[in-house]
Order: C-alpha cells, then sequence, then structure tokens
C-alpha cells in the first residue's frame, strides 16, 4: 500500500525525510527530488515542502524487532518501555517509514535541516533520534527514511492499521462486550446462539482468539490494534460472518478498538478492578462507557447499531438512560425487555424462563450460579437484537456446557467438588462463592491469591470476602510479577482478619480442620494439594484467580503452571483414601 494512502488516515503534524547513509543520518537536502512523490493534498496538513517519497509501504509494526524491509515503523509509548529508543533498531532493519510522537531526527541536525512544515512547533530532537547505519544484517543502510510526527501514535497505529488491511470490520457483524465481570462467559454463549442460527462466528477474547475450526493464543483480552484489525482481516478471509469481541477498559482507553465498528455493543456489570491503571472508579467507569458513546455511537455503522445493557446494577441503569441509540434493557425491572424466572440453580446448572419481545422459552443449562444467569440473559439480549428465532437462542445456552476457567468443574472419584474460576476481582469472587454457598451441601475451602502490579485496593477486599463465605481460606500466591508475594498475601490477610482471626498453621492444619479459619501458604502448588487434601467427601474446593490461565508469572519470568493441572494431580493422591470428613461445624461424620 502506497504511503500516500495510509497519510490520508491520520494527521501529521510534520512529515519531513532522512537520509541513512553510511556513518551517518541527514536531512535530505530540498533540491533531492523523487521519481514517485507524495502529492501535498494526499495529506490532510498539506505541507507545502520538499516533495516526498511515496514508498510503497508493505508491513507495519509497533515492535521494533519485528520491522521487515520496507515497513512502517510506529514507535508507542509503553507502561515499560517506550518505542522511540528502539527506532534505531527499526531501521536497522530496514524500515522505510518512521511513524513516531516525538522528534525522530538525530541530535546533530538543527532544525534548519530538516523540512519539517513552517511555523510548526517542533519538539527538541530526543536520544531516539540517535541512528545505527548497519543493517540486521551486517551491511550498511544507504536509504531515504520518511519520518511522520503526529499528536498519539496509538491513535495513529489503529488508523493506519485499519486503513491496511482495508477496514474489515465494515464487512463483519461485530458485536462487542464490556464490562468488569463476565464478558469471556457472555461471548462463548453468543458464540453457540450464531453458530445455531447458521452464521459463521470468531471470537476474541480472554481465553484466546478463534474461527473457522482453528484456535490462537492471546496474552491479552483486546489485542493492539494493529494485531486486532489483523485478525479481523483473517476472519473475513476466512468466510467468517460474525465476530465477538470483549472489550478491555484498557484496550478502550489505549485505542486498540478504534476503527473497530461494532453493530451491539453489550455491557455486563461494573465493579472495581483495574484502578493500577485508571486510578478511580470514576475513570474505570468513563472508560466502560466510551465503548457505546465513542465507538458504538459513532461511525458508518451508527445508525444501526443497538446497545444490550445489564439493568440488575446501578450504572447499567445509568447507561441505558444516558445512550441516545435503541437499547435493549435486560434485568428483572418491569421496563426491561428481557426478564428470567429461575426455576432451578444448584450443583447441576440452571433451569429458568426468559421472556422477550418475541415470547418466553423455557431452558436447562449446565453453567453453576446466579452470575451466569445475568450473563445468559446479557447473550440472549444480544440475539434479540439480530431477531434470531427464540428457538435457536435456547439451542445454544443449553449447547455450552462449560467455559475454561470459569467455574470449570474438575470431575473426580474422591466425591470432592472441586472448580477452578478466574475470580480475580472482588464482585467476581462473591458472586462466585455465595454461588457455591447456596448449593454445596458441605463446607466450601477457597485457594486464592492476588495478582502483583495491579490494583492493591482490591486485596483486603478479596480476603475479607473469602473470610466470610469460605469455611477455610488458604491464601496464596497468584501472578506476583514483581512484587514480594508475601507483601501481597499480608495484604489480602488485612481484610481476612476483619472477619476471622482464627490462624492454623500449615502443620496443624494437615490433619484437618475444626473452625472456620485461615491458613497461608505462599506456594501455589502447594496450596492446591493442601486445599484438596484437607477437604472430605461432599466438600466444595474453589481454586480462585487464574482460571484457564496455564502458566504463572514469578517476578520477570512466566513458567508452565495450570490450575487445573494441579488439582488433578492432588485428587489422585486423595482418590481412594478415606480422610476424616469434617461437618461445617466441626463435628466428626
Amino acid at each position: 500500500m502506497k504511503l500516500s494512502q495510509l497519510l490520508k488516515s491520520i494527521e501529521p503534524i510534520q512529515i519531513y525525510p532522512i537520509t541513512v547513509q553510511g556513518t551517518r543520518c541527514r536531512a535530505q537536502d530540498r533540491d533531492q527530488r523523487a521519481s514517485k512523490n507524495i502529492n501535498e493534498h494526499d495529506v490532510r496538513c498539506a505541507i507545502p515542502y520538499v516533495e516526498l517519497p511515496d514508498p510503497d509501504v508493505g508491513s507495519i509494526h509497533y515492535r521494533a524487532q519485528d520491522v521487515q524491509p520496507g515497513g512502517a515503523f510506529v514507535a508507542i509509548e509503553g507502561g515499560r518501555a517506550d518505542g522511540h529508543n528502539y527506532i534505531d533498531e527499526a531501521l536497522k532493519r530496514g524500515a522505510a517509514v518512521i511513524i513516531a510522537q516525538k522528534d525522530a531526527r538525530p541530535p546533530d541536525l538543527t532544525p534548519s535541516d530538516s523540512a519539517a512544515r513552517p511555523g510548526r512547533h517542533r519538539q527538541p530532537p530526543t536520544q531516539g533520534g540517535r541512528h545505527r547505519h548497519e543493517t540486521a544484517g551486517g551491511g550498511q543502510v544507504n536509504k531515504d527514511v520518511i519520518v511522520i510526527q503526529v499528536a498519539d501514535t496509538r491513535k495513529a497505529l489503529a488508523n493506519v492499521a485499519a486503513t491496511f488491511y482495508e477496514n474489515p470490520s465494515e464487512d463483519l457483524v461485530l458485536i462487542g462486550i464490556t464490562g468488569t465481570n463476565g464478558k469471556t462467559t457472555t461471548a462463548y454463549l453468543i458464540e453457540r446462539i450464531l453458530q445455531k442460527a447458521g452464521y459463521q462466528v470468531g471470537v476474541i477474547g480472554t481465553i484466546n482468539y478463534h474461527y473457522a475450526g482453528k484456535t490462537f493464543d492471546n496474552p491479552i483480552t483486546t489485542p493492539e490494534s494493529l494485531d486486532l484489525q489483523r485478525i479481523l482481516a483473517d476472519m473475513r478471509h476466512a468466510g467468517i460472518t460474525h465476530v465477538v469481541m470483549e472489550a478491555s477498559s484498557h484496550a478502550i482507553d489505549l485505542y486498540r478498538i478504534q476503527r473497530c465498528w461494532m453493530d451491539v455493543g453489550v455491557f455486563t456489570n461494573l465493579s472495581q478492578d483495574h484502578l493500577d491503571f485508571h486510578g478511580t472508579m470514576a475513570s474505570y467507569w468513563s472508560s466502560k462507557k466510551r465503548l457505546f458513546t465513542e465507538y458504538l455511537g459513532n461511525g458508518p455503522k451508527k445508525d444501526r447499531a443497538l446497545a444490550v445493557i445489564n439493568c440488575d446494577n446501578s450504572h447499567g441503569r445509568q447507561l441505558a438512560q444516558l445512550l441516545e441509540m435503541p437499547v435493549i434493557k435486560i434485568g428483572a425491572g418491569n421496563d426491561c425487555e428481557l426478564q428470567i424466572v429461575i426455576i432451578r440453580c444448584d450443583l447441576n446448572g440452571i433451569k429458568a424462563t426468559i421472556s422477550t419481545p418475541h415470547g418466553a422459552f423455557d431452558f436447562t443449562s449446565q453453567l453453576v450460579g446466579e452470575h451466569n444467569v445475568e450473563n445468559i440473559l446479557c447473550a440472549a439480549g444480544a440475539a434479540t437484537a439480530f431477531n434470531i428465532p427464540l428457538d435457536h437462542i435456547k439451542a445454544g445456552v443449553e449447547d455450552l456446557s462449560h467455559i475454561p476457567g470459569r467455574l470449570e468443574r474438575i470431575e473426580n472419584d474422591a466425591e470432592r467438588f472441586v472448580y477452578v474460576d478466574y475470580a480475580h476481582t472482588p464482585d467476581a469472587l462473591e458472586n462466585v462463592i455465595r454461588a457455591l454457598r447456596g448449593i454445596a451441601a458441605n463446607r466450601i475451602i477457597c485457594v486464592f491469591g492476588c495478582g502483583g502490579d495491579r490494583d492493591k485496593e482490591k486485596r483486603p477486599m478479596m480476603g475479607e470476602i473469602a473470610a466470610k463465605y469460605c469455611d477455610l481460606s488458604i491464601v496464596t500466591s497468584d501472578n506476583p510479577r514483581t512484587e514480594d508475594p508475601l507483601a501481597i498475601i499480608d495484604h489480602i490477610l488485612e481484610g481476612t482478619k476483619k472477619v476471622n482471626t482464627f490462624t492454623y498453621s500449615i502443620s496443624e492444619i494437615k490433619n484437618g480442620f475444626d473452625f472456620k479459619g485461615f491458613v497461608v501458604e505462599p506456594d501455589r502448588r502447594s496450596a492446591i494439594k493442601l486445599g484438596i487434601s484437607v477437604s472430605g467427601p461432599g466438600d466444595t474446593i474453589l481454586i480462585a484467580g487464574k482460571g484457564h490461565e496455564p502458566y504463572q508469572v514469578l517476578g520477570n519470568t512466566t513458567v508452565p503452571f495450570d490450575d487445573r493441572e494441579e488439582a488433578r494431580r492432588a485428587l489422585r493422591s486423595v482418590s481412594g483414601q478415606s480422610p476424616t470428613r469434617q461437618s461445617r461445624y466441626g463435628d466428626s461424620a
């Protein structure tokens, strides 16, 4: 794709050529001309200076180590690294275009040497402009490079990515789901419903992204904008018609979903999370609203866009009143278009009736817990937005037996009810434990921790919730990352001790426990084994926090670790044994 085409999607502050030649980098002389030039009318800022080359851009990159010869490198300021510090690496690998929000000229060039637009403010040259001039293969570079300076490279990346991949979301039916909890389950439910209705469906979310029988790892809930546009283009090429996408608050704030034109937006709920990034709940809430006010409410699909809002929480009700677009409200309120009546909700699943504007239907689901009732209702609301027949909605809901790491039951012959869940927020943990508390026959043991380098305020809240609703809390490590695991645990215990101060030592509890209390086992593998070994037949063990994740992050190292596999290993060690069964009140039985 020609550079001039990409430029139409962004608003440059200034554009200037630099020549990388031999051992130095210099601004291109004003009397130099190229045979193929960018016409000043091709770019919004109409820069009246030296005619610039209009190269073919064969690829776009935001990681310098991935740059291909003739590609464009977009320098992004990240949380841990600044792409402007890797412009040298991009040039070394053959970048033909640099898009930056800082001046990328070498410091030995004066402003008069460059071809910046007259009257434009220039940032002082930065150390990021010091360029080495050997290729990755060891040879010397001798070429002209176009530098485009913009106000925000994240926005620019999203815009050029959408243009480069020819706006794939315009050709797809895109459903975006946001909210603190329930996004993944709702996405999988919508996928099954759409499949039952005969559509070809792709899903992009926390667990993975998948389509057309292919599954790919997804390191973050919503991919970076360049990756996201590529995925959508690949789905379009594969014949996918509908895409269900989880939209995280990070993705909304960091413009990852810019130019992703949505047909339907779904709001599940809002509770505390990610304050390490957003700072305040008000900022977090503002981010979630932007999915509807900025992304869903604008673009080529705005006249047909619909919002599906869970109004069984105050934020949902507020959002429904705020939006000017058509809204399908779901919940218990009389003004809700979709409502549900629960007939049964236990360890075997949910039986209920959903009423819609098009009629009512009964269903039975293997999903466990009242929080999944809301997820099912959100999915049914999205299906209603597309006028999908009720029999297809029912079939889709009933077809989904489980979601990886979402109250996923670990089958065993040891007569324990063992569940692995991704609950890593106070609201999610409370929802899951209360769901189990209401249907568990015997005791509940919860193994959990909190992630490092993340929202610290939620740690004591989660400790308090586990202590309140569980018979035994085993406090352990989650993904401590670069924080001290014991410091994280101490923070959790501030909340735990508000409810229960009865502390077991590991040596004491190995023989079982008589009273409600807690124990600390920093090693997660040992904590899971401990939780299962001290349980008795009929007890429920919840392993919370990591869900589907097949790894644990210790320091800056990621090691293989799967809660589900660890639970299975621990269960094999107790199968065939007959440990003393403790009642909920501590009496031997």
